[in-house]
């Protein structure tokens, strides 16, 4: 299949050594398939616009088709126990050095075909303001392309062109040395600028916009200004992104204000969400034309990946305090039921358990009881939703968020979902600028006013300060951050639960891996209380609480920050050298 001819970098050496240059340099084939310099062909705007239109594949939402997405599907990190309910313990990204990954080469793909409109674009007849529209929308997409490659493997090669591997010197590009990580990061953060001040569309929701670009921008430099504080100690370039975050989420948060139902970001239907005031980008879906998974996952028998104790903790409860501090009741006990069936014909009786834990969310952030169920289920005493089967959770706890009342679900059919997903929004972009003020010492009370204090609202928690956040001093906080940053990344991680892998990658940048160490920090495999019911008909647990571990351990050591850069690459340029860890 041509198509399999788009290659990324260093791959094009492999390709080169086994197909002839005039199949895949030959100017009739699809743009890109091959290499182009056809100046009529990129001349017609519909050709530039089909070409940026392959870039939407990116953003996988909750999945395209039958696969899963970026929401609840990514099961490495405290929130969870594991992806999809398996067995085991999710296990780190990476045990063993891959010969190949895609986590490697899909960048560069798409990096390639961003060089590709950009050398095309700028040799066109287009207008001079299409031209700087598309260039744009192609910077945008290298840049955030560039940012994940580094978030992955730190110093990575640059490539600022389509390479023609029958240039002797583009070929030697593909034989250079990694380039340093601020160097590409810099480069990242200038195409961002260029696609902030060129991208014609000013706001869409389904659609490349300059407040997209904004968006990516607010995400990237939060995590390079993160990455400069906590792992490369560098002063002056964390505060140089800091800045740059805080001033692009702030000019987003004022143009996609927070709302009042916090549910309704994740499973509205297509009109509901296009209607949202705080969406700025979404995917959509369409009965019967284009649907996802994600629902039928959070909601069949096979075990969900529920929510661990850990992260149960973490949520405030309604006096605003956390769980070392509150007034209010802290019980996790589940009210448990019984009924007993009638005596088989051998004069067995079977019990059926019910643990309602809805007097437990009553006194919690609300956003806990719009994310999970009331009831607490697992393997021998499942729950069932209406319209559902009976599910049971690893951790006891189910997953609640995605799920629409108004749609008739089915579970027989695994692609029937038709709710649409945030990709960026208000309450995301808010969060990276009180964060980013906070890190800069300049977070206001206004600040929270229009952010955590609006979170806190539809979640039914009284309104916080800077003051009354900074003197919190939960005995909980474990990061060595002080007690507003501590309060501030509380607020992200129950906000943003199950959401894009956040939490992972927040716990990179914050230089908390360790965190995940499962020998360590064993609340981030227990889950919901049962020690209410008889011993002898418990999960197994610890304490009274749901084991979800499974087989295998989770031990930290401080390669898992990077990547190993796959062995096949390394072997076709002996310049890439491995990341510390990995040899």
């Amino acid at each position: 299949m041509k198509k399999q001819l788009i290659y990324g970098f260093l791959g094009i050496a492999a390709v080169a050594t086994l197909t002839g240059c005039d199949d895949l340099l030959n100017d009739n084939r699809y743009p890109q398939s091959i290499q182009t310099s056809n100046a009529e062909f990129w001349s017609n705007p519909s050709n530039v616009q089909s070409e940026c239109n392959y870039f939407y594949e990116l953003f996988s939402g909750y999945g395209n088709g039958s696969g899963l997405g970026e929401f609840y599907a990514p099961g490495l990190n405290d929130n969870q126990t594991s992806s999809n309910g398996g067995e085991n313990l999710a296990n780190w990204k990476n045990i063993n050095v891959p010969a190949s990954s895609t986590n490697w080469s899909n960048p560069y793909i798409y990096i390639r075909r961003a060089n590709l409109i950009i050398e095309g674009v700028e040799g066109s007849s287009l207008t001079e303001g299409e031209k700087a529209n598309y260039l744009g929308i192609a910077r945008m997409i290298r840049g955030w392309q560039y940012y994940g490659l580094v978030r992955a493997y730190g110093d990575v090669p640059l490539v600022e062109t389509a390479l023609d591997p029958s240039n002797p010197e583009d070929y030697a590009v593909l034989f250079e040395a990694r380039t340093n990580r601020n160097t590409v990061m810099d480069y990242a953060l200038a195409d961002l600028d260029y696609a902030v001040a060129n991208i014609s569309a000013a706001k869409s929701k389904n659609a490349f916009s300059k407040d997209l670009a904004k968006a990516i921008k607010s995400e990237v430099c939060l995590y390079e200004g993160s990455y400069a504080r906590y792992h490369a100690k560098d002063e002056s370039r964390a505060t140089k992104f800091f800045t740059e975050a805080a001033k692009v989420a702030g000019e987003l948060v004022d143009a996609y204000p927070i709302g009042d139902n916090y549910q309704a970001l994740y499973n509205s239907f297509r009109g509901a969400l296009s209607a949202n005031a705080e969406v700025i980008f979404m995917k959509e879906y369409e009965k019967d034309v284009f649907m996802h998974p994600t629902v039928d996952y959070t909601s069949s028998s096979t075990p969900i990946s529920g929510i661990t104790k850990d992260a149960f903790d973490a949520y405030l409860f309604k006096d605003g305090k956390p769980l070392a501090l509150t007034s209010e009741d802290t019980s996790d006990l589940p009210v448990v039921t019984y009924e007993d069936s009638e005596p088989d014909k051998d004069g067995k009786v079977t019990r059926t358990y019910t643990l309602n834990i809805a007097d437990v969310l009553a006194v919690r952030d609300g956003r806990l009881s719009q994310t999970i169920d009331e009831y607490v289920y697992f393997t021998g005493t499942p729950y069932q939703r209406s319209n559902s089967m009976p599910m049971t959770s690893r951790t006891g706890y189910g997953v609640k968020k995605f799920v629409s009342p108004e749609m008739d679900y089915t579970y027989t059919t695994t692609v029937w979902n038709y709710t649409c997903a945030p990709l960026y929004w208000g309450a995301l972009v808010g969060l990276d600028l009180v964060e980013a003020k906070a890190e800069l010492g300049t977070l206001t009370d206004a600040d929270l006013d229009k952010t955590i204090n609006k979170m806190f609202a539809r979640a039914d928690l009284p309104k916080a300060t800077v003051a009354s956040l900074s003197s919190m001093n939960d005995p909980a906080n474990n990061m060595n951050v002080s007690s507003l940053l501590w309060e501030i990344r509380r607020c992200r991680r129950c906000e943003l639960i199950y959401d894009k892998d956040l939490r992972y990658w927040d716990l990179v940048r914050w230089h908390q891996l360790e965190l995940l160490d499962s020998e360590k920090h064993p609340n981030i495999y227990l889950g919901a209380n049962v020690s209410g019911m008889p011993e002898d008909d418990r999960p197994a647990n610890v304490d009274g609480y749901i084991n979800a571990k499974g087989k295998g351990s989770r031990v930290f050591s401080d390669r898992e920050y990077l990547f190993p850069i796959p062995s096949g690459q390394i072997g076709l340029n002996t310049n890439l050298t491995q990341n510390p860890g990995w040899n």
